[in-house]
């Protein structure tokens, strides 16, 4: 069996990746297959720790620990086992449950007799039919029965609605007729009896993009897009086959089995996997401290929100392995991230991906200094500009000036070959390049720098929501004249939807009442608004388009309002949000004496949305 080097030289500069760039690829990247870099590094390391399962948030309770010798056998019986349920090139795998070693062997297992789809467990059961429809998913491995999970039963009413075979990963509880997905997987050798395609450029994986919406838009991912960012992922993170990270994104996202999944097992290091809860296991994130040093933890990944929850938390344990925390879908406010560094001592660094292009487009080296605002350098063999954007579209051959903002743009080996519906490539695959939708600019020592979303995408924890698909069933409600989406900034998920409204002439009905009869017609729960504010008029442009950069600024003002209160009920407050262009500013007025406690505690509460926000007393 041939294995590659153990790591890639760390990469913290330009000028490390354009040293990579003067070697072959080829040389430099020799394994072109997720299942090559797995294979290689149980080859290398085979009684090395693949993954640490924590069972609950229990920290006396012994995880289940699976070495990489372990996986592979899995990866290798899973394929087997799909191949006996009549899987076939063509067929497709759909996958529907929390990130474990089962959940991981039926991914890259299927990976190697067809094409897999991971899908987000939380959609309903006729938008998870959906995706299973668009993709010809022929088998659904899905969560058995477990606690008060309701993945299982969308499984069963999927099944209705998409005729396939279902088969549980046993939980908790047995499930009469049908076998468990382990007991499939022990059936079968744990060599492989076939000869795999590891072409780099087939199809094997399909993700689904684009929130709410009510056709499938799913993103195809080759062999080679999924390799390409894992390994090369690792140089940027500094981590090797002792590194220990701490993974709680879902298989569904990009970032559970790419970002932060493959990466490190391309390497041999070690992945920590929370509950099947994942992080929301009460308690886990109180105890999170004590997790990590149990662990030996160097290697913290999460959203921004997770952040905030973190500084809320007592260091009662020592973290001293802990190098870096690694965040990334949403932006990552710069005070936040000071704060963290200056309460824990670990260092914050940020990256930025799309689901399009396997997840990645730039990094921010652990052995570079962190740099406000900026989402580090791109990946090695890919090209990343800012180029003009003029009358709604991005002119790939006018590229901007460092500093100048303009849309940002992708290309290289991890680029997916386009959505499996081809007319939903306009405006995002052009030319080899994709136009990620996100303004910015390139710094002057080539760093990429976002600075806003040419799309109005709300970004619910990492969840893309496309407004106007909420905004369309509002608007289907007898009593809704007009309808107007935003994001509103918030502590815990980072953006959330509030929904602006129009009522229709002499109709009469409230907020509350409102949201609660719209929201069970959602496509998911993550798009039902936080907050639904009845209005008399929408704010218009002169060509009476509805501006949007208004209702923004409110949003964000109902929610400093909101937060001011809740904190001080006995003062009275005033809130004013200004657009500078860039970040919003925002001002807090208390009446009544100076109270440096009151600020602190509401800047606190305020660390996980990027506002930048000053307090004031008295009433000049």
């Amino acid at each position: 069996m041939d294995h590659p080097s153990t790591t890639l030289e760390t990469i913290a500069s330009l000028a490390d990746i354009e040293a990579l760039e003067r070697r072959p690829l080829g040389e430099v990247a020799p394994h072109r297959t997720p299942y090559e870099l797995i294979r290689a590094a149980a080859g290398r390391f085979p009684d090395r720790e693949a993954f640490t399962v924590l069972p609950d948030a229990d920290l006396a309770r012994e995880p289940r620990r699976v070495s990489y010798r372990e996986l592979l056998a899995m990866v290798h019986r899973a394929a087997h086992a799909l191949r006996a349920l009549g899987v076939g090139p063509d067929d497709c795998v759909a996958v529907l449950a929390p990130n474990s070693p089962e959940a991981q062997a039926a991914l890259w297992g299927a990976q190697l007799v067809c094409r897999v789809c991971p899908i987000n467990p939380l959609l309903l059961p006729e938008h998870i039919a959906s995706l299973m429809r668009a993709a010809k998913a022929k088998v659904l491995v899905a969560q058995g029965p477990y606690a008060e999970s309701t993945v299982w039963s969308r499984a069963l009413a999927v099944r209705v609605m998409h005729p396939c075979t279902v088969v549980p990963i046993t939980m908790d509880k047995a499930v009469p007729g049908l076998i468990p997905w382990q007991e499939l997987m022990a059936a079968q050798p744990d060599t492989l009896s076939f000869d795999p395609d590891l072409n780099p450029d087939r199809v094997v994986a399909l993700l689904h993009t684009g929130g709410t919406t009510g056709e499938p838009r799913l993103a195809q991912h080759t062999a080679g897009n999924e390799a390409h960012i894992a390994w090369f992922a690792h140089a940027f993170y500094d981590c090797n086959e002792h590194s220990v990270e701490f993974n709680g994104f879902p298989l569904f996202h990009v970032a559970g089995p790419l970002v932060f999944g493959l990466s490190w097992l391309a390497v041999g290091a070690r992945q920590v996997l929370p509950t099947p809860d994942g992080r929301r296991k009460t308690g886990l994130v109180q105890r999170y401290w004590r997790f990590c040093e149990r662990e030996g933890v160097t290697h913290l990944v999460g959203v921004p929100t997770l952040l905030a929850r973190l500084l809320g938390v007592p260091i009662d344990a020592d973290i001293s392995r802990l190098r870096v925390v690694y965040t990334g879908g949403s932006p990552l406010p710069a005070e936040l991230a000071q704060r963290f560094e200056e309460v824990t001592g670990v260092a914050v660094r940020n990256l930025l991906g799309m689901t399009e292009c396997g997840g990645l487009i730039s990094i921010e080296p652990l052995l570079a200094p962190r740099v406000p605002g900026s989402a580090g350098w791109r990946l090695p063999f890919t090209g990343v500009q800012a180029v003009r954007w003029r009358g709604g579209r991005a002119w790939l051959n006018d590229p901007c000036a460092p500093g100048e903002m303009g849309m940002m743009v992708v290309r290289g080996p991890h680029v997916s070959p386009g959505y499996l519906d081809e007319d939903r490539h306009t405006d995002t695959f052009e030319d080899g390049w994709i136009v990620s939708g996100d303004l910015g600019h390139l710094d002057g020592e080539g760093r990429v720098h976002i600075t806003g979303r040419a799309k109005d995408v709300i970004n619910r924890s990492a969840h893309k929501i496309d407004p106007g698909l909420v905004e369309a069933v509002f608007l289907a409600h007898p009593a809704v004249e007009q309808c107007s989406v935003v994001a509103e900034p918030d502590t815990d998920a980072g953006e959330v939807p509030v929904a602006f409204v129009v009522l229709r002439g002499g109709v009469q009905i409230a907020a509350d009442a409102l949201l609660g009869e719209v929201a069970p017609r959602m496509h998911e729960r993550p798009a039902v608004p936080k907050r639904v504010v009845i209005i008399s008029a929408l704010p218009l442009t002169p060509i009476g388009k509805v501006f949007k950069p208004a209702l923004r600024l409110h949003a964000i003002e109902l929610k400093l309002t909101d937060l001011a209160r809740e904190l001080a009920p006995d003062r009275q407050a005033w809130v004013s949000v200004v657009d500078t262009g860039g970040p919003h500013r925002a001002t807090v007025r208390f009446t009544g004496a100076p109270d440096a406690a009151l600020a602190d505690r509401l800047l606190t509460a305020l660390a996980a949305i990027a506002v930048p926000t000053e307090v004031h007393f008295g009433d000049d």
